[in-house]
């Protein structure tokens, strides 16, 4: 690694801010991000190398914050939604069962021998994907909260399920894993809970602000790190440590500052670093080598999202059911943890992104259309809540400015 290089990298990361720059097409920023990365290396020019350690280890920290991130969009404190959870964990359940038979008949059709990953990828969502699609478009209603809920619960179940699926030989190990990072996150819910209550938070967010010492981003990235090590010394993927400590930030009411910080230091660099670094390990090569990989992905992406639009006869709009089969933070998870642990066959990585792309096109279209129709041609909206930009960083119940 090099600054020519690393230039070269955040340069790169342009990419997604131009391909995203029209708001109507709901493109992901990560995009751009990826496609870069897949045309500098090891699919195009070859000028990137992936396998570089310094590299790879800023990748990881970017992925560390992109779980983070993601956690944190999960509407914790969001009093509205309580009202929906019923239905959205019944919808979330219904889909999770179409996705056990869609991932096993998958994986028996292209014999890849990978049904219960196929399953977790099928049942996800993308709550860092779909929370700022329905702000984007300014739904609202009843119909929107129960899909708000949705998201949020299959979101968390498939992140947890992933490392438990993706190397089933060692699900025991995994779990135990997850259980001590688990606990660990919750001890940490208490413990931030307890400074608030107390009024230690609020003191400690005006001497850091008076001051400019970013205190608590500070704090936030030790959490983030240490939890990060507890999960490699467990054998257990960061995606977890960092979506848990999302979850907690989020639970707790996540600063404002805070937020701001933690966007400038991710977006700004290591969430691109993370995706051109992916990218770069992608390679495109293998679907001409393996062309039935190209039907892997689509058969993936298609089964997502005709598996959410099943909702319908539990009385989803179709247009949200297609909304709910975004998938991102998952599919990355999979690949990234999947390409470490030499699990997934050459070329199969690039059919897990594949396959999530359809699901964000199905995505952009959908809530295109979903816009373009009353709320009571979406289901009607009953005047029950309305899901606020706030919860998507726990501003609900912090005023943190």
């Amino acid at each position: 690694m090099t600054f020519e290089l690393l230039s070269l990298i955040v340069l790169l990361g342009l990419a997604g801010p131009i391909l995203a720059w029209r708001p109507q097409w709901h493109i992901p920023v990560i995009l751009g991000e990826l496609l870069a990365g897949i045309l500098f290396g090891s699919t195009g020019f070859g000028v990137l190398n992936p396998a570089d350690p310094t590299f790879t280890f800023l990748a990881d920290v970017g992925f560390a914050v992109v779980m983070f991130v993601a956690g944190t969009h999960v509407p914790m404190r969001d009093s509205t939604i309580r009202s929906a959870l019923g239905r959205g964990a019944v919808r979330a359940a219904l889909v999770g069962l179409l996705a056990v038979a869609a991932g096993q008949g998958v994986a028996a059709l292209f014999d890849t021998g990978h049904g219960a990953l196929y399953a977790v990828l099928i049942a996800s969502s993308s709550a860092a994907l779909v929370l700022p699609v329905i702000d984007g478009q300014c739904l609202t209603g009843k119909p929107v909260l129960e899909l708000t809920a949705q998201v949020a619960i299959a979101d968390a179940a498939c992140v947890v399920a992933l490392p438990l699926v993706i190397d089933p030989g060692n699900a025991g190990r995994a779990a135990l894993g997850a259980l001590a990072v688990s606990a660990c996150a919750v001890v940490l819910y208490f413990g931030l809970k307890y400074l608030g209550d107390s009024g230690l938070r609020h003191r400690f967010h005006k001497v850091s602000e008076q001051r400019g010492f970013a205190l608590e981003l500070r704090v936030s990235l030790v959490l983030l790190f240490a939890l990060c090590a507890l999960a490699t010394r467990t054998h257990v993927s960061i995606m977890l440590a960092g979506f848990a400590l999302g979850l907690v930030v989020s639970a707790i009411g996540e600063p404002r500052r805070v937020a701001r910080q933690l966007f400038a230091i991710g977006d700004g660099f290591l969430t691109p670093m993370f995706f051109v670094w992916l990218g770069a390990r992608l390679n495109l090569r293998e679907f001409g080598d393996h062309p039935w990989l190209i039907l892997l992905g689509l058969a993936l992406g298609g089964a997502a999202v005709l598996a959410h639009m099943a909702m319908r006869v539990v009385g989803q709009p179709i247009t949200f059911g297609a909304m709910a089969s975004a998938q991102i933070g998952v599919p990355v998870a999979a690949v990234t943890v999947g390409t470490q642990l030499h699990v997934l066959r050459p070329g199969e990585p690039a059919a897990l992104m594949l396959g999530a792309l359809v699901t964000v096109l199905a995505t952009a279209l959908a809530a295109n259309r979903a816009a373009a129709h009353s709320p009571s041609d979406e289901g009607g909206s009953d005047g029950d809540g309305e899901h606020g930009k706030g919860a998507k960083h726990g501003d609900s119940g912090v005023a943190a400015e």
